[in-house]
């Protein structure tokens, strides 16, 4: 069987965006992930799906809201033109009604703004596990399905990101377990005895691993505040 070339191995992105500073920072982080490289970038949804056409590219990062079409307009004829594009959405729109027509229409993963360069890499390395499993097998066993279907979980709890602790990691799951309502990084800092930035990167984690999730909030001043909450799945309630 021929080998893939170097230029085959590599994952192409097309990145719908309409932020002119925020195409080079996704250009920027992609980038310095390997075996990714970004092919093309579009300002809106219409030049993306043209884009799309032209370009053939493998994963799409994908914005909601654009000028002329936004995102969701964007994968429904996408997903209805039966075009082969995966698609992450990385976008400010955190709203509920938004998340599940964009699962619905089967995004591979959903970054909120902002995000850091390793939530990004962790959904690019998750993708492109899957990504490269899928291409070895002509046809899937009951098994291989499984383990396509299982690889975001399993790598999940292979190792913690560089940096972070099982102890401390342990100590703010306990601490979320016991609230009702959603708290932001200092408050949840305040009460565990660590600092702000710490937890913040803590929840970062747990937000990507999908085992809280974070709405935003605005103060007095009008000051975005983003709170947290563990998210209450039907397994965790099983296993506590």
């Amino acid at each position: 069987m021929k080998q893939p070339s170097k230029a085959e191995q590599q994952i192409r992105i097309l990145l719908i965006e309409d932020d002119l500073m925020v195409q080079e920072v996704n250009r920027m982080f992609v980038e310095k992930v390997k075996d990714f490289e970004v092919v093309g970038i579009a300002a809106n949804g219409i030049e993306g799906r043209k884009k799309v056409k032209e370009l053939q590219p493998d994963l799409v990062l994908l914005d909601i809201f654009m000028p002329k079409e936004d995102g969701l307009k964007t994968i429904s004829e996408l997903r209805q033109e039966q075009l082969d594009v995966d698609i992450i959405a990385v976008t400010a729109a955190n709203d509920t009604l938004t998340v599940k027509k964009l699962l619905r229409y089967g995004v591979v993963d959903y970054i909120v703004k902002p995000f850091t360069f390793e939530r990004l890499k962790q959904a690019l390395e998750q993708y492109k596990e899957m990504y490269d499993k899928l291409r070895r097998n002509d046809k899937m066993s009951q098994d291989k399905l499984d383990e396509v279907m299982q690889q975001k979980e399993q790598s999940k709890h292979e190792q913690l990101p560089k940096g972070l602790h099982s102890i401390t990691l342990k100590q703010i799951l306990d601490y979320l377990e016991r609230i009702d309502c959603p708290k932001s990084a200092e408050e949840i800092g305040s009460e565990v005895g660590l600092a702000r930035v710490t937890v913040r990167r803590y929840l970062n984690y747990l937000e990507s691993a999908r085992k809280v999730e974070m709405e935003l909030t605005y103060g007095t001043i009008g000051r975005p505040i983003q709170l947290y909450r563990l998210i209450k799945s039907k397994n965790t309630e099983v296993r506590s």
